[in-house]
């Protein structure tokens, strides 16, 4: 039994005491989990005295707030909201749109709640409702009462997102690719903007594609070893200039032939050509020289000018992720083993760092300008070839704990805690991605402006973003430092607000929102992100007739605001996964909790129904080759209504290997396998565009979504 002052502070924190598993178990959640995931929230719950204080203090905050700390309301609807003045005061309410307009209108509703006695004062609670008709966007609640005004953030979200117009009924599909591994005769032993560029190209011009979904391109730090994880980054915020296409940077022209640069870039890429795994290290300290050199470079007035434009529009944000880029550089990529004074942007001691080291700090902006332009030049030549979205983001879900978000953040985020998944049916461990979560509590504090930045930052040049774990925007499942996966519980945040925030950016820039909803997932909230307009992700293997037999899920019956593939980055590519892969390497690395014979029994007697699926709807033959096999999987995939098909690379062009591991770290070379064609042999982008397999499968896809006549 959980103590009742303790359940009691959970409750009002958003904390779980209790939740039903994978195998629909309840499972009652530890007092030390309680404990250590409420101090992460700064509450100090581990005796009966501080419960009580900790229960005090929540309702005097409450009720010496004049206003909540944000209202999120949704288009086309009353939003209703608590006021505090003393009582017997009179209170007069108003909105400020974000674009200075005043509106009046805001009309009191009913509201008995008796008065509180704060500090030897009678504190009156009313409740007040703003209209329906409020344009969508960043306002501004505004009270006055007894000569004193307050004021608080009013979001107004679309109520529906659902595709961009210019999709209209149609469906699309697009590639799906690790974009690091798509390497090039150009590129310097990484895949590249460039390198995405071209692929968008062929895909789009050549067969119909309308989008290439990219992993995250977030910023890593920029010292050895560099996190070869995407969905471990440094920041979000920002992207990781491993990606930019050197010699695309306009002052790359300037630089003297045959010198320096050009020697480094053809090292790197004799280099590159006798290894089979990315080295991300090698790449980037070559590429660092070569920027360096055109960071030098004068620049002409307009683009100076536009370089100090960028760095005015990114802020403060910006100049923190520069400095700890500097800072890093000098002191090493955990921020937690600086110099005490430098472990807070605040402090003056980094203000005299940053003093000391302007070129250093500059550098950091800089490249941070030249991967904005980049990445707009990329979106642009992806729609010029006529795909109707483009590059489509992935968010991942959080940050590394010792890197610059973290660093730059800290106030906003969860620290004593770290963000993961508990046991499921392909994770029986659990996993955990040691990131710090968002706090929910300060983020509702600072009007949700770190999250909405972040949001509006990764939508600026792509048409969509696909967001990781999008069920961490509902609750997500916090590990106190030091206890194991399973030994954590769920935190609620405003769903609300986060997927009002996410619908109202990508509903600015005429995106899609693509939320990856596997796993563990409440039934709910699938409902509710369909009546968001928010996509799902549905997997083929994972897609089962849960009111039947458990079998393949009719294509009929697959949902219709989804992106469908077949396979995806935590399986092996469908090649290997028919091959068994993912039940090897997972008894290999000792991540099995039944045996090795049983898990491979039980995935062999799932691939034969899938198989004898589509034997049923005509898609196969009897005695296929793998290559007929695939095939039939992803014209199946055209059977079903989903609006977003996807192709993974990998499948295209019959690479066998696990891009990444769950649960394992160095154990594997998770993100760093370069693509491969069907005999392990490394392939560069030019055999990708040529290759016969891949434009079987794009080509099936094609005429699966091409318009048909009335």
């Amino acid at each position: 039994m959980t103590d009742s002052a303790l359940s009691d502070l959970a409750h009002r924190f958003g904390v779980a005491t209790d939740y039903h598993d994978w195998t629909g178990r309840l499972v009652t959640v530890d007092e030390a989990t309680l404990i250590g995931v409420l101090s992460a929230l700064g509450v100090e719950a581990g005796t009966e005295q501080g419960r009580a204080a900790a229960l005090s203090a929540l309702d005097a905050r409450y009720w010496s707030r004049s206003l909540p700390p944000t209202i999120i309301g949704r288009a086309g609807s009353e939003t209703s909201f608590w006021v505090h003045v003393t009582h017997g005061e009179l209170a007069y309410v108003w909105v400020r749109l974000e674009d200075g307009t005043v509106r009046t209108g805001v009309r009191q509703a009913d509201n008995f709640t008796p008065p509180f006695e704060l500090d030897g004062r009678l504190v009156g609670e009313a409740t007040f409702v703003v209209p329906g008709d409020l344009p969508l966007g960043y306002h501004s609640v505004h009270l006055s009462s007894a000569g004193e005004e307050s004021s608080t953030p009013l979001i107004v979200t679309p109520p529906w997102l659902g595709l961009p117009a210019r999709l209209g009924a149609r469906r699309t599909w697009g590639l799906a690719t690790q974009l690091y591994s798509v390497r090039s005769k150009n590129s310097w032993g990484v895949g590249d903007l460039g390198d995405l560029a071209d692929l968008a190209v062929w895909a789009g011009a050549q067969h119909g594609a309308g989008y290439v979904l990219v992993n995250p391109l977030h910023a890593a730090a920029p010292t050895e070893p560099m996190e070869p994880s995407p969905y471990l980054p440094t920041s979000r915020r920002f992207t990781n200039p491993l990606y930019l296409r050197v010699e695309s940077v306009p002052e790359f022209a300037y630089l003297p032939k045959r010198g320096r640069v050009w020697k480094v870039r053809a090292t790197v890429q004799a280099q590159a050509r006798k290894v089979d795994t990315i080295d991300r290290d090698s790449a980037w300290a070559a590429k660092r020289v070569a920027l360096k050199a055109i960071y030098r470079v004068p620049r002409s007035a307009g683009r100076q000018l536009a370089f100090e434009a960028f760095k005015e529009r990114e802020g403060r944000a910006l100049d923190d992720f520069a400095t700890w880029s500097a800072l890093a550089e000098k002191y090493g990529g955990n921020w937690h083993e600086w110099p005490e004074a430098l472990r807070h942007p605040g402090n003056p001691e980094v203000a005299d760092f940053v003093a000391k080291h302007r070129s250093a700090v500059d550098f950091h902006r800089w490249l941070q300008w030249q991967l904005d332009d980049q990445l707009a030049a990329t979106q642009s030549q992806a729609v010029r070839a006529g795909m109707v979205l483009g590059i489509m983001a992935d968010l991942a879900v959080g940050v590394h704990p010792d890197g610059a978000d973290a660093w730059a953040l800290q106030d906003v985020l969860a620290l004593g805690v770290a963000a993961g998944a508990p046991p499921d049916e392909f994770n029986q461990l659990g996993q955990n991605w040691s990131q710090p979560p968002w706090r929910p509590d300060q983020l509702e504090e600072l009007g949700y402006q770190p999250f909405r930045t972040l949001i509006e930052a990764i939508l600026r040049h792509s048409g969509g973003v696909r967001i990781d774990h999008i069920i961490g925007l509902f609750r997500l499942w916090w590990i106190p430092d030091g206890a194991s996966p399973t030994k954590g519980t769920y935190v609620r945040y405003n769903h609300d607000a986060m997927i009002g925030i996410v619908a109202l950016e990508a509903h600015r820039t005429g995106a899609v929102v693509v939320g990856e909803d596997l796993g563990t997932v409440e039934p709910w909230v699938r409902d509710y992100l369909r009546a968001r307009g928010i996509l799902g992700t549905s997997i083929l293997w994972f897609e089962r007739d849960n009111d039947g037999d458990r079998g393949p899920l009719p294509a009929e019956r697959w949902r219709e605001l989804c992106l469908s593939s077949v396979t995806t980055h935590d399986l092996p590519p469908t090649p290997g996964y028919l091959a068994g892969e993912h039940v090897r390497l997972r008894d290999e690395l000792g991540l099995l909790t039944r045996p090795a014979a049983d898990e491979l029994a039980d995935d062999r007697a799932e691939q034969a129904a899938w198989l004898a699926e589509l034997r049923r709807v005509g898609l196969l033959g009897d005695n296929p080759d793998e290559e007929e096999v695939i095939l039939g999987l992803y014209r199946y995939l055209a059977r079903t209504p989903s609006r977003l098909l996807g192709l993974a690379l990998t499948d295209a062009v019959g690479d066998r290997r696990t891009q990444n591991q769950p649960g394992t770290t160095n154990e594997y070379p998770n993100w760093r396998v370069p693509l491969t064609g069907p005999d392990g042999s490394p392939l560069l982008l030019e055999d990708v565009l040529t290759d016969p397999r891949a434009q079987r499968l794009a080509a099936a896809l094609q005429a699966a979504t091409a318009p048909r006549p009335e």
